[in-house]
């Protein structure tokens, strides 16, 4: 890493304190129905989100005051910096919004456009996972891994939304890959990630993915032992959809989900 990069270790231990921070702001308003805004593309907003993430926009300027920041309420700046954070202070908002508690909040480092840490934190659980590039990822503080599943039929399928999964046109091929798993569930967003690094699931799929929504994942699984990529096989959090899985299973998920419906 170049000299004037400050170390990866300094940086999650600042993610991950800084993380647990804006959760405590956004604990302060859950717990019931929460009002919020509509956003251009119809998406919640909440007094908590903008407070989140301005807590952590302060926390990064004050100690990295030459890194970049883009974030998911307000946008972009100094976007030429070699350093970008990368911010989602409420993944999950529509459970937030409702009280339910597998929200989280999201912090990605990308160091010249490569993603080298990644931090979920779950503010109503008190569950983190963090992870930085070629330190490993860690589980409340252990190290954690993927799970070891070589095949489909004893796996785990995770999705945000199993309706709209289904009808997107890059998984008109989910149907065919829940009838091949064992258990398919509806823990989404960033949670159902999680759950793939932390070895209990095995594969989450989301149709729609924005970068803050996947800016740690890469760095989370591949730490763990996994893989993420987007839906035609990508490893790029800007793609605009993410599969996690352990990677002994994700050429056989995308070879599902990728094929085309024989209906069609």
């Amino acid at each position: 890493m170049h000299a004037e990069t400050p170390s990866l270790s300094a940086m999650l231990e600042d993610a991950e304190r800084w993380a647990r921070e804006a959760g405590q702001i956004t604990l302060g308003y859950f717990g019931g129905r929460v009002p919020f805004d509509a956003k251009g593309d119809g998406s919640p907003v909440t007094v908590a989100d903008r407070e989140a993430e301005m807590h952590l926009r302060r926390r990064i300027t004050e100690r990295f005051p030459t890194h970049g920041i883009l974030g998911e309420e307000f946008g972009a700046t100094q976007g030429s910096a070699p350093v970008t954070w990368i911010l989602d202070p409420i993944d999950g908002t529509r459970s937030f919004m409702r009280g339910v508690p597998l929200y989280g909040v999201l912090i990605g480092v990308e160091v010249r456009g490569r993603p080298v840490l990644g931090i979920a934190y779950f503010p109503a659980l008190d569950e983190m996972v963090a992870a930085a590039e070629e330190q490993g990822c860690y589980w409340q503080g252990s190290r954690c891994r993927v799970s070891d599943l070589t095949e489909l039929p004893p796996a785990t399928l995770l999705t945000t939304d199993p309706v709209s999964t289904g009808g997107s046109p890059l998984c008109t091929g989910f149907a065919r890959l829940g009838s091949s798993v064992d258990v398919v569930r509806s823990w989404g967003d960033a949670y159902g990630h999680a759950l793939v690094a932390t070895g209990r699931a095995d594969i989450m799929v989301d149709p729609i993915l924005s970068p803050w929504d996947a800016a740690p994942l890469h760095t989370l699984l591949t730490e763990a032992g996994g893989r993420f990529t987007d839906l035609l096989g990508r490893a790029d959090i800007r793609g605009g959809s993410g599969l996690s899985t352990n990677g002994h299973l994700h050429e056989l998920a995308l070879e599902r989900l990728q094929q085309p419906d024989p209906g069609l």
